[in-house]
């Protein structure tokens, strides 16, 4: 939970942290020689879905240097998969990377497994990919009752909404404003992929979709003062304008282009309307911003714009993107690594851009007591991937559920949903994650500090790290804990429980924060830029020297090679190495007495 001491209970970084936004470090305690190490590793992961089909993919290539040299030893390489989705549905397998044989298939479910004897681990990673044949749209609903340890006793639940087959539905017609950060912090690098991935998406439009573009930091810059249709010409126009006024300069000032925009949409009838907001900075008005934005949308036309928002780097805030995407019924990404601005920017303007079911309303849930929903604005449906609700409740859940909404051809829709009890889908666990990040936006935004506790219980129950809460490791010393509890025993008045251990032979260490923060309006101010983060101490520059050195030993020879060599020459051939080696070491020494000897004689 929170840390009311601050920095004086901050345990020592080098024991684990992030390198990088995707590369986690963590020290493992001395290992004796000659011991089995075994190592689990538990993680959840959104799996992707694309063209019809979900998608899982695990890094599971392993380099050369981790197989031992010398002896071919055989190693032992397993992998288990079970797909459980909604009974009564048809699952289809697409593609897998590796050999596995199908061990169960049931409607709705199927397990695969891979075990076989190796010499060298896999040297491709682990995917695996199928379909739920469905050629409409369709969805369901998962009940669960709350556990006996769950601090929130209300009851469960989880509701999807598929897509089907994306080739028998039209998507809304567009009219859609880009808004870009040109701040200072964005120079470089930065800016040149945020460009490659508007110019792409500009591509991507239809010639009935219309566009406009906003570039903003202290200033604002319009691009054209009504919508224009994405013609040819205006596209070609709209690149050279780009190419002119994108640069980088002072100020960061969200408030005005994003009202311009809001205001250019606000009247037109026959599309979805959508703000596309870019940015790697903080600013101090984020909670104005918010509320001016609900009190439009609340007395906005029947389709209010819709607001999807990037966030770039982690000197911006990325719960204000997101709770400023969920009160505009879109959708929030972001590229931490900013490696990755272009790809997932161009992900997000493809759901976007690929709406088919809009205004979407559930009935029949007025009867429920206590109810809460995440997020409690229900977006948009995307051909690009289902829309996902869950949240909890008092009372008997309805036995049938519809689902409402508006076509890309204005006409109305209903579906629907079915609904069962989850038998093998953790439902809670599957759903933390999003809540976690749904709550901390609404808490960051109330400022409410009940949220933010209940935020640290759900942590703390499902394991997902949060913003008020700290990742911990638990070490137990058997040697030592077997001759302390034969000792004597006493305790100090001045011990820390974060750190002191609570029985013999154990001790807690506070790992460093893992959260993402809440923006940083000095970098913002300072115009640094993302990727100039403070990195932890010791791990990183260890790595990087480890690093640095292997690529300078491969610059004069192949370490393995090196290895594998010496496993095969003769007995007389390694004496003879030895004595070049000693004679050698025997001329060092040498050198270095002369050395000593002749300082001395010049004093």
């Amino acid at each position: 939970m929170g840390d009311e001491n601050g920095s004086q209970n901050s345990a020592p970084p080098q024991n684990g942290g992030f390198l990088i936004p995707n590369i986690f470090t963590l020290t493992i305690p001395q290992v004796d020689g000659g011991s089995n190490l075994s190592i689990k590793v538990r993680w959840s992961q959104k799996i992707v879905y694309s063209k019809g089909q979900f998608s899982l993919n695990v890094p599971f290539t392993f380099p050369d240097f981790v197989n031992p040299a010398g002896k071919r030893i055989s190693k032992r390489e397993k992998i288990q998969i079970n797909v459980d989705a909604v009974t009564g549905v048809e699952l289809l397998c697409r593609t897998i990377s590796h050999p596995l044989k199908e061990v169960r298939r049931h409607a709705g479910s199927m397990g695969f497994l891979y075990d076989s004897d190796v010499l060298s681990w896999s040297k491709v990673d682990f995917s695996f990919s199928y379909a739920v044949s469905s050629s409409h749209i369709n969805g369901g609903v998962l009940l669960e009752s709350a556990s006996v340890q769950d601090f929130d006793e209300r009851e469960m639940f989880y509701m999807y909404l598929s897509p089907g087959d994306i080739q028998s539905h039209k998507v809304f017609k567009k009219d859609i404003i880009f808004i870009i950060d040109i701040s200072g912090s964005m120079r470089g690098k930065l800016i040149e992929d945020t460009k490659n991935a508007l110019l792409t998406a500009l591509s991507k439009l239809n010639h009935d979709d219309s566009f406009n573009i906003l570039a903003f930091n202290g200033e604002t810059y319009l691009f054209s003062k009504a919508m224009d249709l994405a013609s040819g010409d205006a596209v070609e126009r709209a690149t050279e304008w780009i190419n002119t006024n994108f640069i980088a300069g002072s100020g960061t000032n969200i408030s005005h282009p994003l009202n311009t925009a809001i205001e250019m949409l606000s009247n037109i009838q026959s599309s979805v309307p959508i703000v596309f907001l870019v940015t790697d900075g903080t600013v101090e008005d984020e909670r104005q911003i918010c509320a001016m934005v609900k009190n439009r949308m609340i007395n906005g036309e029947s389709i209010c714009p819709r607001i999807y928002t990037f966030g770039i780097g982690s000197f911006c805030n990325h719960y204000f993107l997101r709770m400023l995407a969920m009160i505009g019924r879109g959708q929030y990404d972001a590229a931490l690594d900013v490696d990755l601005i272009e790809p997932r920017m161009l992900t997000l303007f493809d759901k976007a851009s690929s709406l088919i079911l809009a205004n979407i309303k559930m009935d029949t849930l007025d009867d429920l007591d206590d109810l809460e929903v995440y997020p409690p604005h229900i977006p948009d449906l995307s051909s690009e991937g289902p829309l996902i609700l869950s949240g909890r409740y008092r009372g008997n859940f309805p036995k049938t559920l519809k689902v409402k909404g508006i076509l890309a051809d204005f006409s109305n829709f209903v579906v629907d949903m079915k609904i069962q009890n989850a038998k093998d889908i953790p439902v809670q666990k599957i759903s933390a994650r999003d809540q976690i990040e749904h709550l901390t936006a609404q808490a960051w935004l109330m400022e409410n500090k009940q949220l933010e506790q209940k935020v640290a219980k759900l942590s703390l129950q499902t394991g997902f790290t949060s913003e008020y809460t700290r990742m911990m490791i638990h070490e137990t010393d058997h040697l030592k804990k077997v001759k302390e509890s034969s000792g004597p025993k006493e305790a100090s008045k001045k011990s820390n429980p974060l750190f002191e251990a609570p029985v013999q032979g154990q001790r807690m260490i506070l790992l460093p924060h893992l959260g993402i923060g809440f923006g940083n309006l000095t970098a913002t101010a300072e115009n640094t830029p993302p990727g100039f983060e403070s990195k932890l101490p010791e791990v990183p520059e260890i790595f990087k020297a480890a690093t640095n050195c292997f690529e300078t030993l491969c610059s004069y020879c192949c370490c393995m090679c090196c290895i594998q060599c010496c496993t095969r020459i003769n007995n007389q051939c390694a004496t003879a190495l030895a004595q070049l080696c000693i004679g050698l070491g025997c001329f060092g020494c040498i050198s270095c007495c002369s050395d000593i000897c002749c300082s001395g004689n010049e004093g």
